[in-house]
């Protein structure tokens, strides 16, 4: 294999902040101790910030963005992980301070690394990528209620944002697990879509962007939230009793104005998934999980596969809101 590949790198001097694909050496790569020829990297909502402009993320330049990917140990110090070893990486703070997925070769620390399920393609490792990931582990959390707390069983779960990524990877795994899933969006278009993948009912998301009351009818008995702000505001006050709410998105805003009543009379969760730096032990879990939970063959009809150049021109979309379902990044297309 020729030491040079193609990768992603983000540069910036001064006021100017630059995106180019170009050919590099391994020299390059400077962290880690296990090197894998890449597959596939994704587009997450932090890639498109990164892309944009660093998000605040990146403290170092120059900079190889991506913070997941599939691929094949191709050299390896470290001992969990030989030659031909496929792996997945999601997390880390890979992509953020150190190099990440859009490049054809990377070099992590072998901690950050998990073993992929044998029944797990590499494609649609990346087809799940962090979103899908931070999905089964959001949908875990609900059904935490069952089996955890000794709850009384799950029935109706909201999920909000439920075109995007994660939204769109919950209703089919919350479905699968038995669920009524009701799904919020703003995208009207999207309403049959939402539906094939098991969607009982949707909503729009105007009824939720308002001032919250102090408590609501209860409704939810879980929820998934991407999005944040106004629209969490109103899903505390109407979760019912020992209802449980994932949230693991700022899709709308950081911000979240509520009051502790909600918490003190009904007992409710508000649980946050961190996706990024969640334990091996747990990743390996959820991973071995996703082929029984998710149906790929409906997943597909939604992905948009491009290359690290296409990638450059898509990115924004995603910052936009204007992308429903998944970008895979083929890094050798």
């Amino acid at each position: 294999m020729s030491d040079q590949f193609k990768a992603l790198i983000l540069n910036q001097k001064g006021d100017e902040f630059t995106r180019e694909v170009k050919l590099i050496d391994k020299s390059f790569l400077k962290h880690g101790d296990v090197t894998i020829k890449i597959d596939y990297s994704d587009l997450n909502f932090k890639d498109g910030m990164i892309l944009k402009n660093g998000g605040r993320l990146v403290k170092e330049f120059p900079h190889i963005p991506g913070i997941d990917f599939s691929g094949t140990v191709i050299e390896s110090q470290n001992e969990k992980f030989k030659n031909g070893d496929e792996v997945i990486l999601t997390g880390f703070r890979v992509g953020e301070i150190f190099y990440g997925g859009y490049s054809q070769i990377a070099k992590v620390n072998g901690d950050f690394l998990i073993k992929k399920p044998k029944n797990l393609s590499s494609k649609q490792a990346m087809i799940l990528g962090t979103a899908g990931f931070t999905s089964l582990m959001s949908a875990f959390a609900i059904k935490a209620r069952e089996e955890i707390l000794l709850g009384e069983k799950v029935k109706n779960v909201l999920v909000t944002g439920a075109t995007g990524g994660v939204g769109s990877v919950a209703i089919m795994i919350l479905t699968k697990m038995g669920y009524e899933v009701t799904a919020v969006s703003g995208k009207e278009s999207k309403t049959e879509y939402l539906k094939s993948l098991g969607a009982k009912n949707i909503m729009n998301r105007s009824e939720f962007d308002k001032d919250p009351r102090l408590i609501d009818k209860g409704l939810w008995d879980g929820v998934v939230d991407t999005v944040g702000g106004k629209i969490l505001a109103n899903v505390i006050v109407q979760t019912n009793p020992n209802g449980i709410i994932a949230v693991c998105g700022n899709a709308s805003s950081n911000e979240l104005n509520t009051n502790v009543i909600p918490f003190m009379l009904r007992g409710i969760k508000l649980w946050g998934m961190d996706s990024a730096n969640c334990s091996i032990k747990r990743r390996e879990f959820i991973w071995s999980e996703a082929a029984n939970l998710v149906d790929f063959s409906k997943l597909e009809k939604e992905i948009q596969i491009v290359s690290l150049e296409e990638l450059v021109q898509v990115y924004p979309k995603i910052l936009k809101g204007e992308i429903s379902g998944r970008v895979v990044v083929d890094v050798n297309k």
